[in-house]
């Protein structure tokens, strides 16, 4: 599966070419004609739209980031979605048109995949999350049996450190609350570093001590879709509709985003996922040191995040997230960070 042709440099704005017309004429490259109706569909990182087509199908057309995925990273991305398909776990995989699931047209790449509709899971109801849960761990048998080779792994240096510094490095951070800042992500980053709360054997439980496995990545609720089972109780249930964050890590990291709530209310919402992800696969119970270091590599991760497209210019962020920036979000951050070291300092979650 390789790209068509190859890519020209990328405008200063990644999206300012990416018309409605650029779309459908991307899809008709492809031998998919729409209809003239599209509708965005909520992403940040890419752009997504779903198109109706002539035939009364419709479709999801991915259109990538200029410059955030190597086109053997997304191959690789999209590999794992199609032997996913195989292996009869519910996710959405692209189509492969001419042999390719990756296209190139009017210097964009983008996939598309079949059009899917359905709901964000009910994470209050203990039946759906054990569902869920064995969901998780069908899609973690099929990551199990081979490592990425392309895609990154998820750790420290990655997700914590290079995103701290660029941060500091761009003077993204208000003055009068950067030392704060600065100060409450070291003690993070050095919490996560060094281990937390003892996990057997007079010894901490680090992160890279866990069996790292292809992972979803990016495990959040709205990245589950549900459909209802129809009249005689079959099919419906979740599938996954992204794997734009694919990478190698922990089992913990596509388990503990679902979890919400306080430490009584996380714990059975854990003990749920975990009874249907244990009937299909085994889970390390030490683990689950791992849940607010990678909590607090996420967020170090996101502020860095924003201030990346913020940085570049990217229109939809300064509509979508106006209060970026501004001294009182850095010091809420640094509360937050702070509100971290006292969390890994904790007792894990123990289901």
């Amino acid at each position: 599966m390789t790209p068509r042709t190859a890519l020209p440099d990328p405008p200063a704005h990644p999206y300012a070419l990416l018309t409605p017309d650029v779309v459908l004429d991307a899809l008709g490259h492809v031998g998919l004609h729409g209809d003239g109706r599209l509708m965005a569909l909520a992403s940040y990182e890419n752009r997504v739209y779903q198109v109706a087509l002539e035939d009364g199908s419709r479709v999801v057309a991915k259109f990538y980031r200029p410059g955030r995925w190597s086109v053997a990273q997304i191959l690789e991305e999209h590999a794992f979605a199609l032997e996913l398909a195989r292996a009869e776990v519910p996710v959405v995989a692209p189509l492969v048109r001419d042999g390719s699931s990756l296209h190139v047209h009017a210097g964009f790449q983008f996939s598309v995949s079949p059009g899917r509709g359905g709901r964000q899971p009910e994470l209050d109801d203990f039946e759906t999350l054990e569902w869920i849960g064995r969901f998780i761990a069908r899609l973690h048998n099929v990551g199990a049996a081979q490592p990425f080779a392309q895609r990154p792994a998820l750790d420290v240096a990655s997700l914590g450190q290079e995103p701290r510094d660029w941060v500091l490095e761009r003077e993204a951070i208000a003055p009068e609350v950067l030392p704060a800042w600065r100060e409450a992500c070291d003690e993070a980053l050095q919490r996560v570093a060094q281990g937390v709360a003892p996990a057997g054997a007079g010894r901490s439980f680090l992160l890279e001590d866990a069996t790292a496995l292809r992972l979803h990545g990016d495990c959040h609720p709205g990245n589950i879709l549900w459909t209802p089972p129809d009249a005689d109780g079959l099919g419906g249930g979740p599938h996954f509709v992204d794997l734009d964050d694919a990478r190698m890590g922990p089992a913990v990291q596509d388990l503990w985003m679902l979890l919400s709530g306080d430490r009584r209310q996380r714990t059975q919402q854990l003990s749920a996922l975990l009874d249907g992800y244990e009937q299909l696969r085994p889970f390390d119970r030490r683990e689950l040191a791992l849940i607010e270091p990678l909590r607090t590599l996420r967020l170090i991760h996101y502020s860095a995040w924003l201030a990346r497209r913020f940085a570049a210019g990217d229109p939809a962020f300064a509509i979508s997230f106006p209060w970026f920036g501004t001294s009182d979000y850095w010091r809420g951050q640094v509360d937050v960070l702070r509100g971290q070291i006292e969390a890994m300092g904790e007792e894990p979650l123990n289901a």
